[in-house]
């Protein structure tokens, strides 16, 4: 095992009592308040930044986001723009410089309010009071504008049987008033992470910013009639990128088409902007293409290819060039970054056209390259992870969202020119970064095969008398990797009440090379599994590490692996497993992708990795957590999970019919349990298990808010 930390580790403060000054991660009603950013944008000429921040409201059941401008320049504190009670989402710098965002707030000149509708707003670039431009029953769920023209391409839900825009209205008041929500299907899919598709499905309509830009006192504001320029589109636009070229004529889209037997491929599509006609500019039958970027010039496109899976291959990506020929001929894609491996996580042109700007996940990490043709150069060699790419218009700079495990999303200035290449400086943000209540360093291990794992371990502040407990975190994905902040799975929430937080990247992580993904791949509970304990062996032989208290947590993917752990082996105190996959031989075909998870996984591959099967193994406490409004891994699983560990389990129950076993069920949350107020519930509860199994407390008391005598320790400094 190597280690990186700078200095010698010390163990560490006993677990449950504060290990330094108060921090907001000592107190859970501190740590749902702490703002959130996201989604940054970058104005035409560049000069303006916008970026989201999102905060609970009043009641404390929600976020709200609010648009903040953060001066690129790095001189001036950032300022506040949008104050609806509602929100602000879909933010879109127009040519002339001013700002589009949708807002539920009401409209001050409709003629009667409709809390139901989400308008377009602008707010000048001049200054003044944000108005509206027009108002979508169905709502707005994406906003694209030209960058040197007056047109914005607006991704919104239309019912299948309306003609335009306006008819749709009728039959979505219509549908509403006779309390209808059924859908009548004849495709797949029908439901996705956590909402239903249909029977509205999103088309790109347009709209001419220049028809609503006159106002005269006394006179309602002009409102936009949107066109729609793909009437047909059934459920191919459903959750795709679209681009827009700068001279706003031309956009190409990601588009679904049906190839049978429930299953789709993306291609690419051309739309004329002005007339609506569609060409197919790309299809592949043996991947999906997607994340089209339009080139600034408007000749070429750049895109992912991912290949379709196979029980035996996992998934390829790689980046690609194709021309938008005049003609609308079938040009001859190119293949960029060949020789390297990159799992590419956002991109973007650079403004003179010469290469693409792009993020990566790499060695537990998300850096930023500049890819032209097969040449990739490295910008960023930190610890850091970025996102929402946005070069500068003159060449100079790319900003972006920077997020780690040091710091959650704060805007950044990413220097391509001059001396300072590459250097990331932060720029002053709406929200300053929340001190830590701990340390981070870095792992690695080697697995029975060889193979070097690496994994992030945050730990509480040193002391040499206590090591600390630990707790062994999977992620999920499968695909996926520990390199940025998470807000819902947050180990310093842990740190702070003493627990060492080991946050590994098992085979099936993605920024270790095309064959750390096919070590895991139609093989869960093989390399992934002794990945996860070859590291943890390591990790737990540390003088830091309390290697007799440890526990195990993971959600999704990582659920399933915390399911599959409790059955194979007895090392941990507790496990806890959040919207897990349980019983493989059913989750297949109930899951919102079915088609996808089918290419991997065969009737053998779950008869050799389902945790059901090893129920009878398990004699670890388990707490199980899972929301009634997950699609992705439904509500199924949990149910059948809860029933075998009471049923089935190597923990029998009491004689009075009791359990160790716990079962947290959320009827109104997803996948992900995004509400503050259930957040705060959901550590109260796993801290409290994790308490009395992994550190041997007493019992804690049911919260107050789950029917129980309430738990105040957990809301002030923990377990």
């Amino acid at each position: 095992m190597t280690d990186n930390t700078p200095s010698e580790p010390v163990p560490a403060e006993p677990a449950g009592t504060p290990t330094a000054a108060a921090t907001p991660f000592h107190d859970l009603d501190e740590y749902v308040r702490l703002p959130r950013m996201s989604g940054l944008v970058l104005s035409p000429d560049g000069s303006r930044l916008v970026v989201g921040v999102a905060v609970p409201d009043t009641e404390r059941t929600r976020y709200v986001t609010s648009l903040w401008e953060v001066d690129p320049a790095g001189r001036n504190p950032a300022r506040r723009l949008t104050r609806g009670v509602t929100g602000e989402a879909s933010a879109a710098w127009t040519a002339d410089g001013d700002l589009l965002f949708t807002s539920r707030r009401r409209d001050p000149e409709a003629d009667k309010p409709d809390d139901e509708a989400v308008p377009l707003w602008l707010l000048p670039a001049a200054g003044g009071e944000a108005r509206v431009l027009l108002t979508r029953p169905a709502g707005v769920h994406g906003v694209l504008t030209a960058r040197r023209a007056p047109t914005a391409l607006l991704l919104s839900p239309v019912l299948p049987g309306a003609t335009d825009p306006s008819d749709d209205d009728a039959l979505q008041r219509a549908r509403k008033q006779a309390g209808v929500t059924a859908v009548l299907h004849s495709g797949y899919p029908v439901r996705f992470w956590d909402h239903d598709l249909g029977p509205e499905r999103p088309r790109l309509l347009r709209v001419d910013l220049g028809a609503g830009a006159a106002e005269e006192p006394g006179r309602p504001t002009a409102r936009l009639e949107p066109v729609d320029l793909t009437p047909d589109a059934g459920g191919s636009l459903d959750e795709v990128e679209t681009s827009l070229s700068e001279d706003g004529r031309t956009a190409v889209t990601a588009w679904y088409r049906p190839v049978g037997r429930g299953d789709r491929r993306s291609e690419l599509k051309v739309v004329d902007v002005a007339t609506g006609d569609r060409r197919t500019l790309l299809a592949d039958p043996d991947a999906d293409l997607g994340s089209p970027r339009i080139s600034p010039d408007g000749r070429r496109v750049a895109y992912l290819r991912e290949t379709v899976t196979t029980p035996d291959a996992a998934p390829q990506l790689s980046v690609h060039v194709v021309e938008l020929a005049p003609d609308g001929g079938a040009a001859e894609p190119v293949q960029l970054a060949r020789g390297t491996d990159l799992w590419i996580t956002g991109m973007a042109w650079l403004p003179d056209g010469s290469g693409l700007v792009v993020a990566a996940d790499r060695n537990g990490r998300g850096p930023v390259a500049l890819v032209r043709g097969d040449d990739v150069q490295w910008l960023t060699e930190d610890d850091w992870t970025y996102t929402d790419l946005r070069p500068a218009p003159d060449g100079s700079a790319v900003y972006a969202l920077r997020t780690g495990y040091l710091a959650p999303s704060h805007p950044v200035r990413i220097p391509l020119t001059g001396d300072r290449v590459g250097q990331a400086l932060p720029l002053p943000a709406p929200v300053a970064p929340p001190e830590l209540p701990g340390r981070l360093t870095e792992v690695t291990a080697t697995a029975p095969d060889g193979v070097p794992v690496r994994a992030w371990l945050a730990l509480p502040e040193a002391s040499a008398e206590h090591p600390a407990p630990l707790l062994l975190w999977v992620h999920g994905g499968p695909l996926s990797s520990w390199n940025a902040w998470t807000w819902r799975w947050n180990p310093w929430l842990m740190v702070a009440r003493g627990y060492a937080v080991l946050l590994p990247d098992p085979g099936l992580s993605t920024g270790y090379g095309q064959s750390f993904l096919q070590r895991g791949w139609g093989a869960w509970g093989q390399a992934p599994f002794t990945d996860l304990m070859a590291v943890t062996d390591a990790v737990q032989a540390r003088p830091d590490i309390d290697a007799d208290r440890t526990g195990a947590m993971g959600g999704s993917f990582g659920g399933y692996m915390a399911n599959w752990i409790a059955g194979h082996t007895d090392r941990f105190r507790a496990i806890v497993t959040h919207a897990s996959l349980w019983a493989l031989d059913d989750f297949g075909g109930t899951t919102d992708v079915a088609t996808y998870w089918a290419r991997e996984m065969t009737t053998e591959m779950a008869r050799q990795n389902s945790p059901h099967l090893s129920v009878g193994d398990i004699r670890t406490p388990m707490l199980v957590v899972h929301g009634d409004r997950d699609y992705r891994v439904p509500i199924g699983q949990g149910l059948r999970l809860w029933f075998d560990l009471l049923s089935a389990s190597g923990l029998p129950m009491a004689e009075d019919g009791s359990t160790v076993h716990r079962f947290l069920y959320f009827p109104q949350e997803n996948h992900w349990v995004l509400t503050p107020q259930h957040a705060k519930l959901w550590y109260e509860v796993v801290l409290g298990f994790l308490a009395e199994h992994v550190l041997g407390q007493a019992p804690a008391a049911v919260p107050a808010l789950l029917g129980g005598p309430g738990t105040p320790a957990l809301g002030a400094t923990g377990a």
